[in-house]
This record gives C-alpha cells, sequence and structure tokens, in this order.
C-alpha cells in the first residue's frame, strides 16, 4: 500500500504548494488524473502565467497555510483539540486559493473552488477552516460566510465544524460571538469587522446574500444548481468572492455536479481556460479496480493513513463483495468512482462477466424464444429484449436486445441524455425511425420482420403503450406472436427481477454487449414493498433502463414454457442447464 507522503511538516517547506506539485507531477507522490493536470497547470502558470495577468505570492499563500495550525483546532476522537496542521494536499488547497492573484489589482484570482474526495477525507473541516479565515483574517469588512445548502439541516453540518473549531480554539473564543445556545447556534459573529458565519437554504435566499466566501457542502446532493446561483448573484458586491463547493462523487451525470466536476477537470487539463477556476479532483486511472488492487486507493483519499485508515477501505471492500448495491455505494464514496445510479441493481462484474462470449445472431434463428417491448409514448427509447432459452450445444440464456429512438434530434437527445446516440447508430446497436417521435408503423414492421427469423412463442408488453401497435398491426395485416400483457408493478414484476437476478448470478445467462443495454443496466435501481417484492424504479434512475425493463418483461414469462413446471429452476434442471 503507497501512504500519503509528508516525509516534513507543511511549515518547514518555503513553498509548499509549489513543492506538492512538483512532487505530484514527478510521481513522487501517487495522485489521479485530475490532480496531477491540476499541479501541472500551477507550474505552468509560474512559467508562463505573468503573460495573462497571473502573480503568484508566495507570502499570501503561506499566511493562509499558518493560520490554520496557529489559530484552528480540530475537534471529534484522536483530533480533538488538536492544531489543524495541513496536509500537502490540503495546504495545495489553502494556498492555491490565497496565493494566486492578478497582477493588476492584487485581488485573489480564483472565485469557484471544486474539490471532490473520497468520504473522510476531511473536505468539511477543511471548508470551514476557509470560512473562519475568510471572517477574521481576510481583511474584509462585513463578511458574510455562508454554509449553503438546499436545505438547512444539510447546512447545518457544515456550520456546526465551524463552531466546534471556535469552541475549540482559545484564541477564537475570545473574539467571536455566537447567537443560538449550546448546540443549536445559528450565527457566529466577528464583531471587529462587523462580519459573521452563518448556516444558509434555498429557501433563506429571499433576504439577498453578500456572501464573501460561501461554502456548499456534498455538491452531488444538489438537484440543481439553485443554491450556488443564489450564492453567485451576490458576487457583484463583493471584490474578491469565494465559492467552495466540495462534494463526494455522485450518480447523476446530468447534475450540476457533474457540470462543475467536468469543468473543472477540462480546466486543470487545459482544455479549457478560466483562470478564476480551481479544481482539486480525486479519481482513479482508466482501469484502476480498488476491489483488486489497493494501491490506487490513495488516489481518492488524499488523506489514506491520516484521517481514513486502509483497515477501513478494506473492510468496505470485503462487505461489498457480492453487493452490488453496497459495490455502488462503496465505489462512489470511497474512491471517487461516478456510477450510473444510487444503488444498481446489477453489478460492474456480474454484467460484464455475462457478455464475455456473444453469440453470432444468426446461430439463434429458429431458437425459442421470449419478448418484452416497452414502447416508448413519443421520443424516448423504444426497447425489445428477445430471451432464448438454452439447448444442448448452448446451455445458456441468450438476451438481444434491439433499441428505436426518433431520427430527428438524435444528437440534442444525445447531449441531453449524455450518451453516444450517434454512434451507438452508427455502430448497429441503435436503429431510428423516420421524424421526430417514435413510428410505431416502423416498430411494427420490425417486429414482423424479426418474428419471420426467431421462433418467437410470445411478445410480454406494457398495457398502457400497446393500443395503438395492435390498431396499426390489425390495419397494416401484420399477424405478430401472441401478446400478453405484463404489469409493472410489483406482482408481476417481483418473480421477474429474482429470475434475471439468478440468471445473471449463476452466470447462466449471456448477453451480446450492446452498449445500450449495458448503459440500461447500469441504471436499473429496484426498489421494495414492505414483502420484500421488488421492481424497477425509474424515477430513481439517473438514465433509460427501458432495455432492462423489457428484458425483465421477456424472462417474466419463460414461466409459461410447460405449465407442468413450477419454477424456472425446474426448468433449468430439467433442460439440463449448467448450474454453480
Amino acid at each position: 500500500m503507497l501512504s500519503p507522503i509528508p516525509l516534513q511538516s507543511i511549515l518547514e517547506i518555503d513553498d509548499p504548494v509549489t513543492y506538492y506539485a512538483e512532487r505530484i507531477v514527478s510521481g513522487d507522490i501517487v495522485a489521479g488524473p485530475h490532480v496531477r493536470a491540476a499541479c501541472a497547470r500551477h507550474l505552468r502558470d509560474l512559467e508562463n502565467g505573468n503573460t495573462r495577468g497571473l502573480v503568484w505570492d508566495l507570502t499570501a499563500a503561506r499566511y493562509a497555510i499558518e493560520f490554520f495550525p496557529a489559530v484552528l483546532r480540530l475537534n471529534g476522537g484522536k483530533f480533538e483539540g488538536k492544531p489543524f496542521e495541513l496536509e500537502l494536499w490540503q495546504g495545495f488547497i489553502v494556498g492555491s486559493i490565497h496565493g494566486w492573484k492578478f497582477s493588476a489589482t492584487g485581488l485573489r484570482r480564483f472565485q469557484i473552488i471544486y474539490i471532490e474526495t473520497g468520504k473522510g477525507s476531511g473536505k468539511s473541516p477543511l471548508a470551514a477552516g476557509l470560512g473562519l479565515f475568510g471572517m477574521i483574517a481576510d481583511g474584509e469588512e462585513r463578511a458574510e460566510i455562508y454554509a449553503a445548502a438546499t436545505k438547512k439541516d444539510q447546512a447545518q453540518i457544515l456550520f456546526r465544524d465551524a463552531v466546534a473549531m471556535v469552541d475549540q480554539s482559545p484564541h477564537l473564543n475570545e473574539c467571536i460571538t455566537r447567537s443560538g445556545s449550546q448546540g443549536k447556534e445559528w450565527n457566529i459573529a466577528y464583531h471587529q469587522t462587523n462580519s459573521f458565519f452563518r448556516p444558509i437554504a434555498a429557501d433563506d435566499g429571499q433576504s439577498g446574500p453578500r456572501p464573501h466566501i460561501g461554502l456548499c457542502d456534498e455538491v452531488h446532493e444538489h438537484k440543481s444548481g439553485v443554491v450556488i446561483e443564489m450564492l453567485r448573484a451576490g458576487f457583484k458586491f463583493r471584490e474578491q468572492p469565494l465559492l467552495l463547493l466540495i462534494t463526494n462523487s455522485g450518480t447523476d451525470r446530468k447534475s450540476v455536479c457533474w457540470d462543475y466536476h467536468q469543468f473543472g477537470a477540462e480546466v486543470s487539463a487545459g482544455a479549457r481556460e478560466d483562470d478564476t477556476f480551481f479544481s482539486y479532483v480525486c479519481a482513479l486511472d482508466e482501469g484502476e479496480d480498488p476491489f483488486t488492487d489497493e494501491h490506487c486507493w490513495i488516489k481518492a483519499n488524499p488523506s489514506l493513513g491520516i484521517t481514513i485508515q486502509e483497515k477501513y477501505l478494506r473492510d468496505q471492500v470485503t462487505q461489498a463483495r457480492g453487493m452490488p448495491g453496497k459495490e455502488s455505494l462503496v465505489k462512489r464514496l470511497n474512491f471517487c468512482i461516478w456510477t450510473e445510479a444510487i444503488s444498481p441493481w446489477i453489478g460492474y462484474e456480474p454484467w460484464r462477466n455475462a457478455g464475455q462470449d456473444p453469440i453470432d445472431e444468426c446461430e439463434l434463428y429458429g431458437r425459442t424464444c421470449y419478448g418484452g417491448l416497452d414502447l416508448s409514448s413519443t421520443t424516448d427509447l423504444t426497447s425489445l429484449v428477445l430471451a432464448f432459452e438454452p439447448v444442448a450445444h448452448d446451455p445458456y440464456w441468450r438476451l438481444l436486445p434491439f433499441f428505436w429512438l426518433p431520427a430527428d434530434g438524435l444528437v440534442d437527445k444525445s447531449e441531453k441524455d449524455r450518451v453516444e446516440y450517434p454512434v451507438w447508430k452508427t455502430q448497429g446497436w441503435l436503429e431510428t425511425t423516420p421524424g421526430k417521435a417514435i413510428s410505431k408503423l416502423h416498430v411494427l414492421h420490425r417486429l414482423a420482420q424479426l418474428a419471420d427469423c426467431f421462433d418467437i412463442a410470445s411478445i410480454a408488453y406494457d398495457r398502457w403503450r400497446i393500443a395503438d401497435l395492435k390498431q396499426l398491426a390489425e390495419d397494416e395485416g401484420v399477424v405478430l406472436p401472441t401478446l400478453i400483457e405484463f404489469g409493472q408493478g410489483f406482482k408481476d414484476m417481483a418473480p421477474a427481477v429474482d429470475q434475471l437476478e439468478t440468471l445473471i448470478s449463476n452466470d447462466q445467462l449471456r448477453h451480446n454487449n450492446n452498449p445500450v443495454m449495458t448503459w440500461c443496466a447500469a441504471n436499473a435501481v429496484v426498489v421494495s414493498d414492505p414483502a420484500g417484492n421488488r421492481k424497477i424504479a425509474k424515477d430513481k434512475a439517473t438514465g433509460r433502463v427501458d432495455g432492462i425493463v423489457a428484458a425483465l418483461m421477456a424472462i417474466g414469462k419463460t414461466n409459461a414454457v410447460d405449465a407442468k413446471e413450477s419454477s424456472l429452476s425446474e426448468h433449468i434442471l430439467k433442460h439440463g442447464i449448467r448450474t454453480l
């Protein structure tokens, strides 16, 4: 296991920001791609930033870094009452924020700071410390410091860190006034400059905050950019305002958090230019798996061995193996991996394994299968999945999916859903129908064509969207396989969820690696009723799940193969399918 390096106290280093950047870029300290890029950016700016009006003020950087151990005290566990000695990565952030300035004005260069690390790295105390610095040591009259969130109770979490620091610090205890009873403080004030620090939520924005510093915690939980924009709207009243966004990795790639994540990574890499934006984004390198390689852990956990221990992470990994929902949570919170859903039902490894030996579509001609059809209303994804029975020479259930979208507006829809629809169409994984809405006539004729190729015993469907297709089939004289209604509630879905899960877990199913289907699988989230029955929850998924819904409908009807067979497991045993 590679451990973090401070080999010496940060205060013993003349320029800890540049020192850290050089050691990251040289590889002496292990870090992920975006942190390496941020450090390389610092070194580039030292070399040529003056051409853009930037100047590195080492004295200001050290002043801010030294404030932490000199004034602030930590709280909780073994850190209770100890000076807040910054780790090198924290010093890089604090020093960069306060050291980089515009030469023409002498004001701070950075206004937006985005920090994304693994859980337990010390982001919240760092943010609270920066807020306290801004209130008492930044030379700002009537400074307004806000711990902001969408809800007041969430905003209180970071604010309580700041209050605890005040409680622990002899210096701050003497000069800061608290409002509210102990443990229920709602404001702290520094009367020497008429400044204050308080929590604020979206509903409090009517008064028009004028933040000198805004601190937003858990940005991945923000459903919109309302809170962030509320704070930024007040920047016009300040000369050098600062907005600090701290977060774990999230699940929603359409969220404001993902937007800042992407923008921060691109600015650090030089793909975009914004001299007012700073990011420290922890991530693993492509292809690294924290479940098999502990050496990459430090890339997501820069305080590994200090605020978070290897044993804790090892326990998290052990508990997550074989539990897809837990696996996703651990990857997201502990290893900075953006997952596609809050608790994805199907784990990445089992799904990948099920795609290890795709079969040629032609080899499925004439083989009995069952269909599941998830028709969209107008512009959404329409999905058909065929589930093929095992045969003597191929002892696996085979899933063969088909997908349709309207041809018009495909690029716009790709940008909205943040997936590569045009690429998938070119590669043959996705079909398009003419016009701006799904052409059910086009889908109907394609279904008839597939029925000529495959022995489709039946097609299960969601009754809410089938009437038009049935009428079209009658009008066009198209004879389809037997259509069977399939409810979308717990009653019908729960057995199908159990069946498909069993097939995947027992290595009895294969798919053809269609990337649209893999995307749907990654997005799929299940919810349970009080009896433990499960179904797919489309409202909790961050992307399309239509392919998985269609697969469940197809698999759910395979029990009808033989009325004497009471379960899929009996069917499997009867037909001699390999079990584990």
